[in-house]
């Protein structure tokens, strides 16, 4: 999927939503451990249910890994189930990747030719010959960590040169040599507020993927008011605030109220914003 492709759903669906697939069979349903594939059952049950109001579906990695080979069977049904109903919706491998340049190659080419997913999150602590090979594929995305919403990201994301330069800035100024506004985002946490306002200064027209909107404290608001741009550049995610909102038979049911909450409060926020 390319920008354009995001913009036109985004407006096309007044959402920007994306809704996090962090699967945890200690969470789900009791019920739904009777199926041959839980992980799947639960997915496919909250992807039909929430499709109506978000454009994005972002599985980590992490929760399908934990399970070995089952685990990464449940993954690729999902995406290959996302890719055959619900083709227009933007898939995010919440996977953190990022090696030596060899490496990367070998991640790239299991994201994006063996899962055919649309993005995939980096980690840019090793430099450029670990991103670059992300770049290389058409229409696909590379979403770099930025500036993460999680208590230790103050540890080395804020630190400061001797120039004042923080570390997140230094990341976001260098990585422009490395990808543009068409195959490169931005992680960015909901919780750091105005410093979306500094972030912009930097890549005024790239997309921002936003985690911590709801369980986390991060304002959606506020998230909008400094972060969003023309085109809206923001895909906000919501995991645990919508997938686990209910926990008995009916929780896609109430999964998709959530979701459609959130989603007139977006449709909201474009309107004040012109979009």
């Amino acid at each position: 999927m390319n920008r354009s492709e995001l913009v036109n759903q985004i407006k096309t669906k007044r959402s920007f939503l994306c809704v996090g697939l962090d699967t945890d069979l200690k969470k789900v349903p009791q019920h739904i451990l009777n199926d041959e594939d839980p992980i799947f059952a639960f997915n496919k049950a909250i992807i039909d249910a929430t499709a109506d109001y978000c454009v994005s579906y972002k599985p980590n990695l992490a929760f399908y890994e934990a399970f070995g080979v089952k685990g990464l069977i449940s993954f690729e049904k999902t995406i290959k189930y996302l890719k055959e109903n619900y083709p227009n919706h933007f898939i995010v491998a919440d996977a953190k990747r990022g090696d030596i340049g060899n490496t990367s190659a070998m991640y790239a080419r299991t994201f994006f030719d063996e899962y055919d997913v649309d993005s995939l999150t980096v980690a840019p602590y090793m430099g450029e010959d670990s991103v670059t090979p992300f770049l290389g594929y058409k229409d696909k995305w590379v979403i770099l960590l930025a500036l993460t919403s999680n208590k230790g990201s103050h540890d080395f994301q804020l630190t400061e040169d001797k120039d004042g330069e923080r570390l997140f800035e230094k990341v976001l100024r260098t990585s422009q040599q490395w990808g543009d506004k068409e195959n490169m985002m931005y992680v960015v946490g909901a919780t750091q507020g105005r410093m979306f306002e500094d972030i912009r200064k930097i890549v005024p027209d790239h997309f921002l993927l936003v985690p911590g909107v709801g369980a986390q404290g991060g304002s959606l608001e506020e998230v909008c008011k400094y972060g969003m741009n023309a085109d809206c550049g923001l895909l906000v995610n919501s995991s645990r605030g919508i997938i686990y909102a209910s926990n008995g038979e009916d929780f896609a049911t109430v999964a998709a109220e959530k979701a459609k909450e959130l989603q007139i409060q977006m449709d909201a926020e474009l309107k004040k914003h012109g979009i």
